[in-house]
């Protein structure tokens, strides 16, 4: 039995922020059941028994929602007290948490501290581009909260970085948004492409279009190689897997794989999920509440997930392929199964492909 990881959503899709551009109240919004409310104590305990007695070697809880703070931190202390009553086998236990920071103060940064916890921040920026969309309930803007939690994680040295979801208007301020992380001193940065809704709708004012994506890769690669060349440190996602692919190395991030791996995403009443993309009626695995890892896992063999869509024949011939693999499957809406944002790649990889060679080299 391998390691095993669980993203689990202990509050569904339940939220303090109103971003205009959030998938997973699209995906709430398109399954019967929308919400499903607060992950119960007898929940916990069967989901981390279950996961314990599954595991070999390490066991890597993460937490994600709607906005897992939510959940309050007695739960999450409860959490952490089940785990280690329930880890006989003395594995190696791993926690991360997504969060928007608005609830965030010295409280649950010291908790994180004291339990190890890997913590991602969503920040689109500067307080411009950030606060277009990321509102609270009566329509204020996040931006001065979340710089605030950002304070009190460091302050008590947790590990974090900043997660900024690439809208238009991110993508036409590429340079003041980087320059803005820089400044604060943000050494890890993962940079996702905004969604547009399932059921259509590429007309939003947030809509990211393949042009302006591939401007602002190109862009932001220049501001982080310069960097790079002048001794700072920077880490971003996409780009340090794509140097590591050169290197021979699998990437570290499942949706540069060019194949779906095998996740467990735990919805708050522990049903279980192949994809935080796919928390959608006709993908529910099963129950950590009746059933065990092994029987989730063959219901997912079952439901066929990991076959992926076949690459069209534009990716079998482009000299891309081996970078790009398709792209992540939630981003394969075009023509044939093609990925929504394939012009944005070939223009990156076409502009950035000799220096990320480069570094490649380097580093081996």
């Amino acid at each position: 039995m391998p390691p095993l990881s669980l993203m689990i959503k202990p509050v569904s899709g339940a939220c303090n922020l109103r971003c205009a551009y959030c998938f997973y109240c699209d995906e709430m919004e398109n399954r019967q059941t929308a919400s499903y409310g607060f992950l119960s104590r007898e929940t916990m305990e069967e989901l981390v028994e279950r996961a314990l007695a599954w595991a070999e070697g390490s066991c890597t809880f993460g937490f994600q929602g709607g906005e897992p703070t939510l959940w309050g931190l007695e739960n999450f202390r409860a959490f952490t007290e089940c785990v280690r009553r329930h880890n006989k086998g003395n594995l190696q236990v791993n926690y991360f948490l997504q969060t928007n920071g608005y609830t965030l103060n010295r409280e649950w940064a010291s908790f994180f501290r004291e339990q190890g916890f890997l913590v991602g921040v969503s920040l689109d920026g500067t307080i411009h581009t950030h606060d277009r969309y990321r509102k609270d309930a009566s329509g204020k803007g996040s931006f001065s909260r979340v710089m605030e939690g950002i304070g009190f994680l460091t302050e008590q040295q947790v590990p974090y970085n900043i997660l900024t979801v690439v809208t238009r208007d991110v993508a036409l301020a590429v340079d003041r948004v980087y320059r803005f992380l820089r400044r604060q001193g943000f050494a890890h940065l993962q940079f996702i492409p905004c969604l547009d809704p399932l059921e259509g709708g590429k007309d939003r004012s947030y809509s990211l279009t393949p042009e302006d994506y591939g401007s602002f890769l190109c862009r932001l690669f220049d501001l982080w190689y310069a960097d790079l060349q002048r001794g700072i440190p920077v880490w971003i996602r996409q780009f340090d897997n794509y140097v590591d692919m050169l290197c021979g190395y699998e990437p570290e991030a499942c949706d540069m794989r060019g194949q779906c791996g095998v996740n467990y995403v735990v919805e708050a009443d522990g049903g279980v999920y192949p994809c935080d993309f796919y928390v959608l009626d006709q993908w529910r695995l099963g129950s950590f509440r009746e059933q065990s890892v092994g029987e989730i896992d063959r219901s997912r063999e079952k439901s066929g997930f990991l076959k992926g869509v076949p690459l069209p024949e534009k990716c079998l011939s482009c000299p891309y392929r081996p970078l790009c693999r398709g792209g992540c499957r939630r981003h394969r809406t075009g023509e044939g199964g093609l990925n929504c944002f394939c012009a944005a790649y070939e223009k990156f990889f076409a502009y950035s492909g000799d220096r990320l060679w480069r570094l490649a080299r380097a580093r081996v």
